[in-house]
């Protein structure tokens, strides 16, 4: 007589992807999941992807083979306010949680989408897990990804820095795992495209280039305009040639997008609504800098070598590497900095592996194929730290 066999359901993992970088975060994980005969993956496509003058990137998910995984919100129309946007994601991505029932969602970095899939998660009792949370920037960014952190049941930081900043906030120790930043998986993979590939794909005729990535900050909107215009005298009159990628969509990248205008005139400027990740990381490998203030220039760029011109404050304080130059947005300091990071010795930008070593997805699958995390209570607690009362904390 044969025994009763025994169906093990399989844990549901949902993730939710706004944008185009989160989307290059999470794809390891994703397919890591995709993977797992134990798991099985579901993944809320919206924000950016969404949007044509984008690019409608939805399209880079059904490359990758996610067709049957993807569900497509459009959470936004053009210009719609952030605030709006938040509650937008967040009604329809609960119609969505309720028929599909996930065991877990899982969101990356600080955008209101990930901040969504956060409410949703801990206000239906789903276990949230943040990739990424811990870490700091001198933007409204920063207060959304600390804003995640209290929602979420689980969190999967890039290095110790970032855990011990989640301990500061009173989250338990066993609830924080170092798995490294995702991207560096493909980073460090064999899998990327040649130079030539990406050139031809894109239509790119330069050798020499650097990678321009500009971002507004909503909290210094009264100043963009002015601030862009100094970012786009200084390229312009440095006399390089620049690939060139369109802002996220938040307020102010209208301001951004008619500063580029003039540059787009020019025949060494290329300019992108997106790129496709994995040949977006060729492009950087094989660039003499990266400039702006993109998050691309802190994570990404130092594991290649690539020295980063880092202006402004949206990146305050999240390294202090010696081949990142923080700079101001100003026309003549740019020029300067530019100078400098083509000049910069070899020990300046040796390759650092600060964010991660091209393991995390062994080490993310690794907790979810494990018995404790499923038994983790949905009620959270904060962890209080130990105050002396010399220090004058009590």
């Amino acid at each position: 007589m044969g025994g009763s066999i025994v169906v093990v359901q399989k844990k549901v993992i949902l993730f939710i992807s706004g944008t185009r970088a989160d989307y290059g975060k999470l794809k390891p994980l994703i397919r890591g999941v995709k993977q797992t005969s134990s798991l099985e993956c579901k993944v809320f496509v919206t924000g950016m992807h969404t949007l044509a003058r984008y690019g409608y990137t939805v399209n880079e998910f059904e490359k990758d083979g996610l067709s049957e995984h993807i569900h497509v919100f459009m959470n936004q129309i053009y210009g719609e306010p952030m605030d709006l946007v938040l509650s937008n994601t967040v009604a329809g991505l609960s119609r969505y949680v309720h028929e599909v029932t996930p065991d877990m969602i899982v969101v990356h970095g600080d955008r209101v989408e990930a901040l969504s899939g956060a409410i949703v998660g801990s206000l239906n009792n789903i276990l949230v897990a943040h990739i990424e949370g811990g870490e700091i920037s001198g933007t409204i960014d920063e207060t959304i990804r600390h804003s995640i952190t209290k929602l979420a049941h689980l969190h999967f930081v890039a290095n110790n820095q970032s855990a011990q900043r989640l301990v500061q906030m009173g989250e338990l120790k066993d609830s924080i795992y170092v798995i490294g930043s995702p991207d560096i998986d493909i980073m460090l993979s064999e899998d990327l495209p040649s130079i030539e590939e990406a050139k031809q794909r894109y239509d790119v005729p330069f050798d020499k280039y650097g990678i321009f990535m500009f971002h507004p900050v909503t909290t210094e909107l009264s100043s963009l305009r002015e601030q862009i215009k100094e970012i786009c005298l200084g390229i312009d009159e440095s006399g390089r040639q620049f690939i060139a990628i369109y802002p996220n969509n938040d307020p102010g990248c209208d301001i951004i997008l008619e500063a580029y205008k003039t540059l787009q005139k020019s025949s060494r400027f290329r300019f992108f609504p997106s790129l496709r990740f994995e040949f977006f990381l060729t492009f950087l490998k094989n660039a003499d800098f990266i400039i702006g203030n993109s998050s691309s220039g802190i994570h990404e760029a130092p594991v290649y070598g690539i020295p980063t011109i880092d202006i402004g404050s949206r990146q305050n304080g999240r390294t202090s590497l010696p081949s990142v130059l923080n700079t101001p947005p100003q026309r003549t300091a740019i020029i300067g900095a530019i100078h400098k990071a083509i000049n910069m010795k070899e020990s300046e930008i040796a390759s650092s592996f600060q964010f991660g070593d091209g393991k995390s997805t062994e080490r993310f699958l690794s907790v979810l194929l494990g018995k404790h995390v499923w038994e983790r209570s949905r009620q959270k607690q904060f962890q209080d730290l130990f105050l002396r009362k010399e220090d004058g904390y009590l």
